[in-house]
Protein backbone atom coordinates (compact mmCIF):
# COMPACT_ATOMS: atom_id res chain seq x y z
CA UNK A 1 0.00 0.00 0.00
CA UNK A 2 1.47 3.30 -1.06
CA UNK A 3 1.27 6.03 1.54
CA UNK A 4 3.32 8.71 -0.14
CA UNK A 5 6.46 8.49 2.00
CA UNK A 6 9.10 11.18 1.81
CA UNK A 7 12.84 10.77 1.68
CA UNK A 8 13.20 10.18 5.40
CA UNK A 9 10.69 7.34 5.37
CA UNK A 10 8.01 9.33 7.18
CA UNK A 11 4.65 9.16 5.45
CA UNK A 12 3.11 12.28 4.06
CA UNK A 13 0.23 13.24 6.34
CA UNK A 14 -1.75 14.75 3.45
CA UNK A 15 -1.99 11.40 1.65
CA UNK A 16 -2.89 9.09 4.52
CA UNK A 17 -6.59 9.94 4.83
CA UNK A 18 -7.66 9.25 1.22
CA UNK A 19 -5.57 6.06 1.16
CA UNK A 20 -7.21 4.71 4.32
CA UNK A 21 -10.67 5.62 3.02
CA UNK A 22 -9.93 3.80 -0.24
CA UNK A 23 -8.67 0.86 1.82
CA UNK A 24 -11.95 0.77 3.74
CA UNK A 25 -13.96 0.83 0.50
CA UNK A 26 -11.76 -1.87 -1.03
CA UNK A 27 -12.23 -4.14 1.98
CA UNK A 28 -15.97 -3.66 1.75
CA UNK A 29 -16.05 -4.26 -2.00
CA UNK A 30 -13.81 -7.34 -1.87
CA UNK A 31 -15.87 -8.79 0.98
CA UNK A 32 -19.04 -8.50 -1.10
CA UNK A 33 -17.36 -10.22 -4.03
CA UNK A 34 -16.80 -13.40 -2.05
CA UNK A 35 -20.31 -14.81 -2.55
CA UNK A 36 -23.77 -13.92 -3.76
CA UNK A 37 -25.19 -14.83 -0.36
CA UNK A 38 -22.95 -12.30 1.35
CA UNK A 39 -23.99 -9.59 -1.13
CA UNK A 40 -27.66 -10.41 -0.60
CA UNK A 41 -27.26 -10.32 3.19
CA UNK A 42 -25.46 -6.97 3.03
CA UNK A 43 -28.00 -5.38 0.70
CA UNK A 44 -30.85 -6.68 2.83
CA UNK A 45 -29.25 -5.32 6.00
CA UNK A 46 -28.71 -1.92 4.33
CA UNK A 47 -32.34 -1.74 3.23
CA UNK A 48 -33.64 -2.78 6.66
CA UNK A 49 -31.37 -0.30 8.50
CA UNK A 50 -32.27 2.55 6.17
CA UNK A 51 -36.00 1.86 6.54
CA UNK A 52 -35.65 1.70 10.31
CA UNK A 53 -33.59 4.91 10.30
CA UNK A 54 -36.23 6.65 8.18
CA UNK A 55 -38.99 5.54 10.55
CA UNK A 56 -36.96 6.70 13.53
CA UNK A 57 -36.34 10.05 11.84
CA UNK A 58 -40.04 10.53 11.15
CA UNK A 59 -40.90 9.50 14.71
CA UNK A 60 -38.47 12.01 16.18
CA UNK A 61 -39.80 14.77 13.95
CA UNK A 62 -43.35 13.88 15.03
CA UNK A 63 -42.18 14.24 18.65
CA UNK A 64 -41.45 17.93 18.03
CA UNK A 65 -43.41 20.08 20.45
CA UNK A 66 -43.86 17.31 23.01
CA UNK A 67 -42.99 18.34 26.57
CA UNK A 68 -40.77 15.30 27.00
CA UNK A 69 -39.07 15.39 23.58
CA UNK A 70 -35.69 16.33 25.03
CA UNK A 71 -35.84 13.45 27.54
CA UNK A 72 -36.50 10.92 24.77
CA UNK A 73 -33.80 12.26 22.45
CA UNK A 74 -31.11 12.61 25.12
CA UNK A 75 -31.69 9.06 26.34
CA UNK A 76 -31.79 7.78 22.76
CA UNK A 77 -28.40 9.31 21.97
CA UNK A 78 -26.96 8.01 25.26
CA UNK A 79 -28.09 4.46 24.44
CA UNK A 80 -26.74 4.87 20.92
CA UNK A 81 -23.33 5.92 22.29
CA UNK A 82 -23.36 2.90 24.60
CA UNK A 83 -23.98 0.69 21.59
CA UNK A 84 -21.04 2.26 19.77
CA UNK A 85 -18.86 1.57 22.82
CA UNK A 86 -19.70 -2.11 23.26
CA UNK A 87 -20.28 -3.36 19.72
CA UNK A 88 -16.55 -3.51 18.81
CA UNK A 89 -16.08 -5.86 21.77
CA UNK A 90 -18.65 -8.33 20.43
CA UNK A 91 -18.14 -7.92 16.68
CA UNK A 92 -14.40 -7.29 16.27
CA UNK A 93 -14.39 -8.82 12.77
CA UNK A 94 -17.12 -6.52 11.48
CA UNK A 95 -14.58 -3.91 10.34
CA UNK A 96 -11.04 -4.90 9.39
CA UNK A 97 -9.79 -1.34 9.98
CA UNK A 98 -10.72 -1.64 13.65
CA UNK A 99 -7.48 -3.55 14.15
CA UNK A 100 -4.63 -1.00 14.03
CA UNK A 101 -2.04 -3.75 14.58
CA UNK A 102 -2.35 -4.50 10.86
CA UNK A 103 -0.71 -1.14 10.18
CA UNK A 104 2.17 -1.29 12.67
CA UNK A 105 4.76 -2.16 10.01
CA UNK A 106 3.91 0.92 7.94
CA UNK A 107 5.74 4.26 8.46
CA UNK A 108 2.69 5.99 9.95
CA UNK A 109 2.56 8.37 12.89
CA UNK A 110 -0.33 8.08 15.38
CA UNK A 111 -1.77 11.59 14.89
CA UNK A 112 -2.32 11.46 11.09
CA UNK A 113 -3.37 7.82 11.45
CA UNK A 114 -6.06 8.80 13.98
CA UNK A 115 -7.36 11.45 11.59
CA UNK A 116 -7.39 9.01 8.67
CA UNK A 117 -9.10 6.21 10.59
CA UNK A 118 -11.64 8.66 12.00
CA UNK A 119 -12.67 9.73 8.50
CA UNK A 120 -12.72 6.11 7.31
CA UNK A 121 -14.96 5.23 10.24
CA UNK A 122 -17.65 7.51 8.84
CA UNK A 123 -18.04 5.16 5.88
CA UNK A 124 -20.67 2.53 6.66
CA UNK A 125 -24.25 1.81 7.67
CA UNK A 126 -23.71 2.52 11.37
CA UNK A 127 -22.59 6.15 10.95
CA UNK A 128 -25.45 6.80 8.50
CA UNK A 129 -27.98 5.39 10.96
CA UNK A 130 -26.50 7.46 13.78
CA UNK A 131 -26.57 10.58 11.62
CA UNK A 132 -30.28 10.11 10.90
CA UNK A 133 -31.07 9.80 14.61
CA UNK A 134 -28.98 12.86 15.46
CA UNK A 135 -30.66 14.98 12.79
CA UNK A 136 -34.08 13.84 13.95
CA UNK A 137 -33.19 14.59 17.57
CA UNK A 138 -32.07 18.13 16.72
CA UNK A 139 -35.21 18.81 14.70
CA UNK A 140 -37.29 17.47 17.58
CA UNK A 141 -35.91 19.88 20.20
CA UNK A 142 -34.68 22.90 18.20
CA UNK A 143 -36.71 26.13 18.28
CA UNK A 144 -35.19 29.36 17.03
CA UNK A 145 -32.16 30.41 15.01
CA UNK A 146 -29.65 29.95 17.84
CA UNK A 147 -30.83 26.37 18.43
CA UNK A 148 -30.55 25.43 14.74
CA UNK A 149 -27.08 26.97 14.47
CA UNK A 150 -26.05 25.01 17.56
CA UNK A 151 -27.57 21.89 16.01
CA UNK A 152 -25.42 22.28 12.90
CA UNK A 153 -22.37 21.98 15.17
CA UNK A 154 -23.88 19.46 17.61
CA UNK A 155 -24.71 16.81 14.99
CA UNK A 156 -21.16 16.26 13.64
CA UNK A 157 -19.65 16.60 17.12
CA UNK A 158 -21.98 13.95 18.57
CA UNK A 159 -21.38 11.66 15.57
CA UNK A 160 -17.61 12.00 15.93
CA UNK A 161 -17.85 11.34 19.69
CA UNK A 162 -19.67 8.04 18.99
CA UNK A 163 -17.15 6.98 16.35
CA UNK A 164 -14.13 8.02 18.42
CA UNK A 165 -15.56 6.18 21.42
CA UNK A 166 -15.84 2.97 19.41
CA UNK A 167 -12.31 3.36 18.06
CA UNK A 168 -10.79 4.14 21.44
CA UNK A 169 -12.48 1.12 23.04
CA UNK A 170 -11.36 -1.13 20.17
CA UNK A 171 -7.77 0.13 20.33
CA UNK A 172 -7.65 -0.29 24.11
CA UNK A 173 -8.87 -3.89 23.87
CA UNK A 174 -7.40 -5.03 20.56
CA UNK A 175 -5.01 -7.48 22.25
CA UNK A 176 -8.00 -9.05 23.97
CA UNK A 177 -10.13 -9.09 20.81
CA UNK A 178 -7.43 -10.87 18.81
CA UNK A 179 -6.94 -13.54 21.51
CA UNK A 180 -8.91 -16.67 22.36
CA UNK A 181 -10.67 -14.89 25.21
CA UNK A 182 -11.68 -12.16 22.79
CA UNK A 183 -13.22 -14.72 20.46
CA UNK A 184 -15.09 -16.11 23.46
CA UNK A 185 -16.39 -12.61 24.11
CA UNK A 186 -17.58 -12.29 20.53
CA UNK A 187 -19.43 -15.59 20.71
CA UNK A 188 -21.17 -14.43 23.88
CA UNK A 189 -22.70 -11.47 22.06
CA UNK A 190 -25.98 -13.36 21.89
CA UNK A 191 -26.16 -13.09 25.66
CA UNK A 192 -26.00 -9.30 25.50
CA UNK A 193 -28.75 -9.28 22.88
CA UNK A 194 -30.95 -11.53 25.03
CA UNK A 195 -30.44 -9.44 28.17
CA UNK A 196 -30.85 -6.19 26.26
CA UNK A 197 -34.13 -7.36 24.73
CA UNK A 198 -35.53 -8.17 28.16
CA UNK A 199 -34.37 -4.83 29.57
CA UNK A 200 -35.95 -2.94 26.66
CA UNK A 201 -39.16 -4.94 27.08
CA UNK A 202 -39.23 -4.17 30.80
CA UNK A 203 -38.56 -0.50 30.18
CA UNK A 204 -41.28 -0.27 27.54
CA UNK A 205 -43.82 -1.80 29.90
CA UNK A 206 -42.82 0.66 32.60
CA UNK A 207 -43.28 3.57 30.18
CA UNK A 208 -46.71 2.25 29.29
CA UNK A 209 -47.79 2.41 32.93
CA UNK A 210 -48.78 5.48 34.91
CA UNK A 211 -46.52 8.43 34.31
CA UNK A 212 -45.55 7.60 30.70
CA UNK A 213 -42.64 9.59 29.28
CA UNK A 214 -42.34 11.64 32.45
CA UNK A 215 -40.50 8.67 33.97
CA UNK A 216 -37.59 9.51 31.67
CA UNK A 217 -37.10 13.06 32.93
CA UNK A 218 -34.88 12.31 36.00
CA UNK A 219 -32.42 10.24 33.97
CA UNK A 220 -32.45 12.72 31.10
CA UNK A 221 -31.70 15.63 33.45
CA UNK A 222 -28.41 13.92 34.27
CA UNK A 223 -27.51 12.58 30.81
CA UNK A 224 -28.08 15.93 29.11
CA UNK A 225 -24.78 16.96 30.71
CA UNK A 226 -22.97 13.75 29.66
CA UNK A 227 -21.49 13.64 26.12
CA UNK A 228 -22.74 13.00 23.51
CA UNK A 229 -26.18 13.60 25.08
CA UNK A 230 -24.92 17.02 26.10
CA UNK A 231 -24.84 18.02 22.41
CA UNK A 232 -28.60 17.52 22.19
CA UNK A 233 -28.96 19.16 25.58
CA UNK A 234 -27.13 22.20 24.18
CA UNK A 235 -29.69 22.54 21.39
CA UNK A 236 -32.54 22.34 23.90
CA UNK A 237 -30.90 24.92 26.17
CA UNK A 238 -30.48 27.31 23.24
CA UNK A 239 -34.17 26.80 22.39
CA UNK A 240 -35.13 27.85 25.91
CA UNK A 241 -32.85 30.89 25.89
CA UNK A 242 -30.31 29.39 28.32
CA UNK A 243 -27.35 30.37 26.17
CA UNK A 244 -24.73 29.95 28.89
CA UNK A 245 -25.86 26.38 29.68
CA UNK A 246 -26.03 25.59 25.98
CA UNK A 247 -22.45 26.72 25.39
CA UNK A 248 -21.20 24.71 28.37
CA UNK A 249 -23.00 21.57 27.17
CA UNK A 250 -21.60 21.94 23.67
CA UNK A 251 -18.12 22.52 25.04
CA UNK A 252 -18.46 19.33 27.10
CA UNK A 253 -19.13 17.35 23.93
CA UNK A 254 -16.18 18.93 22.14
CA UNK A 255 -13.94 18.25 25.14
CA UNK A 256 -15.08 14.63 25.19
CA UNK A 257 -14.20 14.33 21.50
CA UNK A 258 -10.75 15.78 22.08
CA UNK A 259 -10.19 13.51 25.07
CA UNK A 260 -11.27 10.39 23.17
CA UNK A 261 -9.01 11.27 20.25
CA UNK A 262 -6.09 11.76 22.65
CA UNK A 263 -6.84 8.43 24.35
CA UNK A 264 -7.11 6.71 20.98
CA UNK A 265 -3.80 8.23 19.85
CA UNK A 266 -2.11 7.09 23.07
CA UNK A 267 -3.29 3.49 22.60
CA UNK A 268 -2.17 3.54 18.97
CA UNK A 269 1.27 4.64 20.09
CA UNK A 270 1.44 1.82 22.63
CA UNK A 271 0.28 -0.74 20.06
CA UNK A 272 2.89 0.38 17.55
CA UNK A 273 5.81 0.51 19.99
CA UNK A 274 5.18 -2.27 22.55
CA UNK A 275 5.81 -6.00 21.98
CA UNK A 276 2.99 -8.52 21.79
CA UNK A 277 2.83 -12.24 22.54
CA UNK A 278 4.51 -13.16 19.27
CA UNK A 279 7.73 -11.37 20.29
CA UNK A 280 8.02 -12.92 23.76
CA UNK A 281 10.07 -15.98 24.61
CA UNK A 282 8.13 -19.20 25.06
CA UNK A 283 9.48 -19.59 28.56
CA UNK A 284 8.10 -16.20 29.58
CA UNK A 285 4.52 -17.13 28.72
CA UNK A 286 4.57 -20.76 29.73
CA UNK A 287 4.53 -20.12 33.47
CA UNK A 288 1.88 -17.46 33.12
CA UNK A 289 -0.46 -19.70 31.09
CA UNK A 290 -0.05 -22.80 33.22
CA UNK A 291 -3.32 -23.64 34.96
CA UNK A 292 -3.43 -25.84 38.07
CA UNK A 293 -5.64 -28.88 37.63
CA UNK A 294 -5.44 -30.67 40.94
CA UNK A 295 -8.10 -28.68 42.81
CA UNK A 296 -11.01 -29.60 40.57
CA UNK A 297 -9.98 -33.24 40.22
CA UNK A 298 -9.91 -33.78 44.01
CA UNK A 299 -13.59 -32.80 44.26
CA UNK A 300 -14.76 -35.31 41.62
CA UNK A 301 -15.32 -39.08 41.88
CA UNK A 302 -12.49 -41.42 41.05
CA UNK A 303 -12.25 -43.50 37.91
CA UNK A 304 -13.75 -42.82 34.52
CA UNK A 305 -16.77 -40.97 35.94
CA UNK A 306 -14.60 -38.26 37.47
CA UNK A 307 -12.48 -38.01 34.31
CA UNK A 308 -15.56 -37.52 32.14
CA UNK A 309 -16.96 -34.93 34.53
CA UNK A 310 -13.70 -33.00 34.55
CA UNK A 311 -13.52 -33.04 30.74
CA UNK A 312 -17.13 -31.82 30.43
CA UNK A 313 -16.63 -29.03 32.95
CA UNK A 314 -13.47 -27.91 31.17
CA UNK A 315 -15.43 -27.76 27.90
CA UNK A 316 -17.89 -25.43 29.63
CA UNK A 317 -15.05 -23.17 30.77
CA UNK A 318 -12.73 -23.25 27.77
CA UNK A 319 -14.65 -24.07 24.57
CA UNK A 320 -16.18 -20.86 23.13
CA UNK A 321 -19.31 -22.48 21.67
CA UNK A 322 -20.01 -24.56 24.79
CA UNK A 323 -19.38 -21.57 27.04
CA UNK A 324 -21.71 -19.39 24.95
CA UNK A 325 -24.51 -21.96 25.14
CA UNK A 326 -24.14 -22.35 28.89
CA UNK A 327 -23.90 -18.66 29.74
CA UNK A 328 -26.85 -17.82 27.50
CA UNK A 329 -28.96 -20.55 29.12
CA UNK A 330 -27.93 -19.40 32.60
CA UNK A 331 -28.85 -15.81 31.81
CA UNK A 332 -32.19 -16.49 30.11
CA UNK A 333 -33.14 -19.03 32.76
CA UNK A 334 -32.80 -16.26 35.34
CA UNK A 335 -34.13 -13.35 33.29
CA UNK A 336 -37.50 -14.86 32.37
CA UNK A 337 -38.79 -15.61 35.89
CA UNK A 338 -37.15 -12.59 37.54
CA UNK A 339 -38.32 -10.01 35.00
CA UNK A 340 -41.84 -11.41 35.03
CA UNK A 341 -41.80 -11.22 38.83
CA UNK A 342 -40.59 -7.61 38.68
CA UNK A 343 -43.42 -6.72 36.32
CA UNK A 344 -45.96 -8.16 38.75
CA UNK A 345 -47.35 -10.53 36.12
CA UNK A 346 -45.13 -13.53 36.84
CA UNK A 347 -45.92 -16.92 38.26
CA UNK A 348 -43.73 -18.95 40.55
CA UNK A 349 -43.90 -21.77 38.00
CA UNK A 350 -41.80 -19.64 35.64
CA UNK A 351 -38.87 -20.74 37.83
CA UNK A 352 -39.02 -24.10 36.03
CA UNK A 353 -37.66 -22.23 33.02
CA UNK A 354 -34.17 -22.37 34.58
CA UNK A 355 -34.19 -26.18 34.73
CA UNK A 356 -35.58 -26.36 31.20
CA UNK A 357 -32.94 -24.06 29.71
CA UNK A 358 -30.06 -25.92 31.33
CA UNK A 359 -31.54 -29.31 30.54
CA UNK A 360 -31.15 -28.47 26.85
CA UNK A 361 -27.37 -28.70 27.36
CA UNK A 362 -27.72 -32.49 27.63
CA UNK A 363 -28.77 -32.70 23.98
CA UNK A 364 -26.08 -33.42 21.40
CA UNK A 365 -23.48 -34.28 24.02
CA UNK A 366 -21.10 -35.76 21.47
CA UNK A 367 -21.42 -32.85 19.03
CA UNK A 368 -19.50 -30.53 21.34
CA UNK A 369 -16.51 -32.89 21.06
CA UNK A 370 -16.44 -32.41 17.23
CA UNK A 371 -13.73 -34.51 15.55
CA UNK A 372 -12.05 -35.10 18.93
CA UNK A 373 -14.86 -37.54 19.72
CA UNK A 374 -12.77 -40.29 18.11
CA UNK A 375 -10.58 -40.30 21.23
CA UNK A 376 -13.68 -40.89 23.37
CA UNK A 377 -14.97 -43.51 20.94
CA UNK A 378 -11.72 -45.46 21.30
CA UNK A 379 -12.46 -45.95 25.00
CA UNK A 380 -16.02 -47.29 24.51
CA UNK A 381 -16.01 -51.04 23.93
CA UNK A 382 -19.32 -52.03 25.52
CA UNK A 383 -22.70 -50.63 26.63
CA UNK A 384 -21.25 -50.40 30.13
CA UNK A 385 -18.49 -48.05 28.91
CA UNK A 386 -21.09 -45.97 27.08
CA UNK A 387 -23.26 -45.83 30.22
CA UNK A 388 -20.37 -44.59 32.38
CA UNK A 389 -19.50 -41.98 29.73
CA UNK A 390 -23.07 -40.67 29.58
CA UNK A 391 -23.41 -40.79 33.36
CA UNK A 392 -20.29 -38.67 33.82
CA UNK A 393 -21.60 -36.07 31.38
CA UNK A 394 -24.98 -35.99 33.12
CA UNK A 395 -23.37 -35.60 36.55
CA UNK A 396 -21.20 -32.72 35.27
CA UNK A 397 -24.36 -30.99 34.09
CA UNK A 398 -26.06 -31.60 37.44
CA UNK A 399 -23.14 -30.02 39.30
CA UNK A 400 -24.18 -26.69 37.78
CA UNK A 401 -27.88 -27.20 37.15
CA UNK A 402 -29.14 -28.43 40.52
CA UNK A 403 -27.87 -25.51 42.65
CA UNK A 404 -28.71 -23.02 39.91
CA UNK A 405 -32.30 -24.21 39.48
CA UNK A 406 -32.73 -24.19 43.26
CA UNK A 407 -31.33 -20.66 43.51
CA UNK A 408 -33.61 -19.30 40.75
CA UNK A 409 -36.65 -20.96 42.32
CA UNK A 410 -35.91 -19.55 45.78
CA UNK A 411 -35.25 -16.09 44.32
CA UNK A 412 -38.48 -16.10 42.32
CA UNK A 413 -40.41 -17.33 45.38
CA UNK A 414 -38.94 -14.55 47.51
CA UNK A 415 -39.84 -11.90 44.96
CA UNK A 416 -43.44 -13.13 44.69
CA UNK A 417 -43.76 -13.97 48.40
CA UNK A 418 -45.36 -17.34 47.61
CA UNK A 419 -43.33 -19.53 49.99
CA UNK A 420 -45.92 -22.34 50.44
CA UNK A 421 -45.47 -23.32 46.78
CA UNK A 422 -41.67 -23.56 46.97
CA UNK A 423 -41.55 -27.37 47.56
CA UNK A 424 -43.88 -28.21 44.66
CA UNK A 425 -42.07 -25.91 42.21
CA UNK A 426 -38.71 -27.38 43.19
CA UNK A 427 -40.10 -30.90 42.76
CA UNK A 428 -41.51 -29.99 39.36
CA UNK A 429 -38.16 -28.45 38.30
CA UNK A 430 -36.23 -31.55 39.37
CA UNK A 431 -38.67 -33.84 37.54
CA UNK A 432 -38.38 -31.74 34.37
CA UNK A 433 -34.59 -31.75 34.63
CA UNK A 434 -34.52 -35.53 35.00
CA UNK A 435 -36.78 -35.94 31.97
CA UNK A 436 -34.54 -33.70 29.87
CA UNK A 437 -31.40 -35.58 30.96
CA UNK A 438 -33.07 -38.84 29.95
CA UNK A 439 -34.28 -37.65 26.55
CA UNK A 440 -31.06 -35.71 25.98
CA UNK A 441 -28.92 -38.82 26.47
CA UNK A 442 -31.07 -40.82 24.04
CA UNK A 443 -31.19 -37.95 21.53
CA UNK A 444 -27.40 -37.55 21.66
CA UNK A 445 -27.02 -41.14 20.52
CA UNK A 446 -29.86 -41.12 17.99
CA UNK A 447 -29.55 -37.65 16.40
CA UNK A 448 -25.96 -36.39 16.77
CA UNK A 449 -24.85 -33.38 14.71
CA UNK A 450 -21.69 -31.33 14.33
CA UNK A 451 -21.09 -27.88 15.87
CA UNK A 452 -18.74 -25.75 13.71
CA UNK A 453 -15.90 -24.28 15.73
CA UNK A 454 -15.55 -21.15 13.59
CA UNK A 455 -18.16 -18.47 13.07
CA UNK A 456 -21.54 -18.08 14.73
CA UNK A 457 -23.32 -21.15 13.36
CA UNK A 458 -24.25 -23.86 15.86
CA UNK A 459 -25.14 -26.50 13.28
CA UNK A 460 -23.07 -27.72 10.34
CA UNK A 461 -24.62 -27.23 6.86
CA UNK A 462 -27.04 -30.02 5.99
CA UNK A 463 -27.69 -31.04 9.60
CA UNK A 464 -30.29 -28.43 10.58
CA UNK A 465 -33.06 -31.03 10.36
CA UNK A 466 -31.22 -33.30 12.79
CA UNK A 467 -30.82 -30.44 15.24
CA UNK A 468 -34.52 -29.57 15.11
CA UNK A 469 -35.56 -33.18 15.64
CA UNK A 470 -33.06 -33.68 18.45
CA UNK A 471 -33.92 -30.58 20.46
CA UNK A 472 -37.61 -29.99 19.88
CA UNK A 473 -38.50 -33.68 19.69
CA UNK A 474 -36.61 -34.24 22.91
CA UNK A 475 -38.31 -31.31 24.62
CA UNK A 476 -41.76 -32.62 23.68
CA UNK A 477 -40.79 -36.06 24.98
CA UNK A 478 -39.50 -34.51 28.20
CA UNK A 479 -42.79 -32.67 28.67
CA UNK A 480 -44.71 -35.92 28.22
CA UNK A 481 -42.46 -37.72 30.70
CA UNK A 482 -43.03 -34.95 33.23
CA UNK A 483 -46.81 -35.14 32.76
CA UNK A 484 -47.44 -37.34 35.86
CA UNK A 485 -45.81 -34.79 38.18
CA UNK A 486 -47.61 -31.94 36.41
CA UNK A 487 -50.94 -33.76 36.79
CA UNK A 488 -50.27 -34.41 40.49
CA UNK A 489 -49.39 -30.73 41.00
CA UNK A 490 -52.63 -29.62 39.36
CA UNK A 491 -54.68 -32.12 41.37
CA UNK A 492 -53.19 -30.97 44.67
CA UNK A 493 -53.88 -27.32 43.76
CA UNK A 494 -57.56 -27.94 43.04
CA UNK A 495 -58.14 -30.31 45.94
CA UNK A 496 -59.43 -28.79 49.16
CA UNK A 497 -56.74 -30.39 51.35
CA UNK A 498 -54.04 -30.24 48.68
CA UNK A 499 -51.97 -27.60 50.47
CA UNK A 500 -51.35 -30.02 53.34
CA UNK A 501 -49.67 -32.54 51.03
CA UNK A 502 -48.01 -30.27 48.46
CA UNK A 503 -44.65 -30.62 50.24
CA UNK A 504 -44.57 -34.25 49.07
CA UNK A 505 -44.01 -33.01 45.52
CA UNK A 506 -40.39 -32.13 46.40
CA UNK A 507 -39.22 -35.66 47.26
CA UNK A 508 -41.54 -37.22 44.68
CA UNK A 509 -40.37 -34.91 41.92
CA UNK A 510 -36.70 -35.35 42.82
CA UNK A 511 -37.04 -39.14 43.00
CA UNK A 512 -39.01 -39.32 39.77
CA UNK A 513 -36.44 -37.16 38.00
CA UNK A 514 -33.59 -39.39 39.25
CA UNK A 515 -35.38 -42.53 38.03
CA UNK A 516 -35.99 -40.95 34.61
CA UNK A 517 -32.32 -39.99 34.36
CA UNK A 518 -31.08 -43.50 35.15
CA UNK A 519 -33.64 -45.05 32.81
CA UNK A 520 -32.70 -42.68 29.97
CA UNK A 521 -28.97 -43.32 30.41
CA UNK A 522 -29.46 -47.08 30.38
CA UNK A 523 -31.64 -46.87 27.27
CA UNK A 524 -29.13 -44.65 25.47
CA UNK A 525 -25.99 -46.64 26.38
CA UNK A 526 -26.54 -49.68 24.10
CA UNK A 527 -27.50 -47.44 21.18
CA UNK A 528 -24.39 -45.30 21.74
CA UNK A 529 -22.13 -48.36 21.75
CA UNK A 530 -23.70 -49.71 18.54
CA UNK A 531 -23.68 -46.41 16.63
CA UNK A 532 -20.17 -45.17 17.41
CA UNK A 533 -19.07 -45.00 13.73
CA UNK A 534 -22.24 -43.11 12.72
CA UNK A 535 -21.92 -40.73 15.66
CA UNK A 536 -18.26 -40.04 14.86
CA UNK A 537 -19.09 -39.33 11.21
CA UNK A 538 -21.96 -37.01 12.16
CA UNK A 539 -20.10 -34.93 14.75
CA UNK A 540 -16.99 -34.62 12.56
CA UNK A 541 -18.87 -33.27 9.56
CA UNK A 542 -18.25 -29.58 10.32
Amino acid sequence: MSTGTNASGVSSEASITPVVVRLKLSLLRNGLRQSAGRRAAYITSVVVVLLFAALQLLGLIALRGNAHAVSVTVLLIAVLALGWAVMPLFFPSGDETLDPTRLVMLPLRPRPLVRALLVASLVGIGPLFTLCLLIGSVISVAHGTAAYVTGVVAVPVALLVCVALARAVAAANIRLLSSRKGRDLAVLSGLVVAIGAQVVNFGAQQLGSAGGLSRLDPAADVLRWVPPGSAIGAVDSMSKGSYGAGVVQLVLSVAALVGLLALWSRHLTLLMTSPDGSTLQAGETGARERVPTGGLRRLLPSGRTGTVMERSLRYVWRDPKTKAAWVTSLAIGLIVPVFNALQGTGSIYFACFAAGMLGIQMYNQFGQDTSAFWMVAMTIASPRDAYVELRGRALALLVITLPYATLVTVLTTAMLGDWPKLPEVLGLSFALLGAMLATGAWSSARFPYSIPQEGYKNVAPGQAGLAWIAIFGGMVSAALLTAPVIALTIWLNVTADGDRWSWLLLPLGAGYGALLTVFGLRMAAPRTARRLPEILAAVSKG
